[in-house]
């Protein structure tokens, strides 16, 4: 079981890790070692509640496919089993994000104060423009 919160874990049985080979220097070990982890996430198919996986659909992020698969790629460190950790760690940390709803934004209004300190301002703005303009009858010299 992989644990998002308290109340929300993903089966292990859910989530696809396949070792594929790591990209970039790292010399000899690079070439012989299939040390990178790609996870691939049906969000779909998953025991998620419905509210998280609508959510997880809505979210823009680039690792997620217009079929609902979220795929991961950790290749950051020299081993396997510590690449297979971060990828399930940037997993939950993703369904974490959207576990809980976001508030509902409260409309407010600006106060009576702030009305006035923003009609002073502008008063403010327009007097110095309109000092820069030309006065009538002065030549420039």
């Amino acid at each position: 079981m992989l644990n998002i919160t308290h109340r929300l874990a993903i089966p292990l049985s859910e989530i696809e890790l396949d070792a594929v080979r790591s990209q970039g220097a790292g010399g000899q070990n690079v070439n012989k070692t299939a040390t990178a982890v790609q996870l691939r996430f049906d969000i779909n198919a998953s025991s998620l509640p419905d509210d998280v996986k609508a959510r997880l659909l809505a979210l823009s992020d680039q690792r997620i496919t217009g079929d609902g698969l979220i795929v991961l790629r950790a290749q950051e460190h020299r081993s396997q089993e510590r690449n297979r950790q971060a990828a399930l760690n940037r997993l939950a940390e993703m369904v974490r994000s959207v576990a809980r709803p976001k508030p509902k934004r409260k409309a407010t209004r600006p106060t009576l104060a702030s009305k006035r300190r923003r009609l002073e301002s502008k008063k403010q703005r327009s007097s110095t423009k309109a000092n820069r303009r030309n006065v009538s009858g002065w030549d420039g010299s």
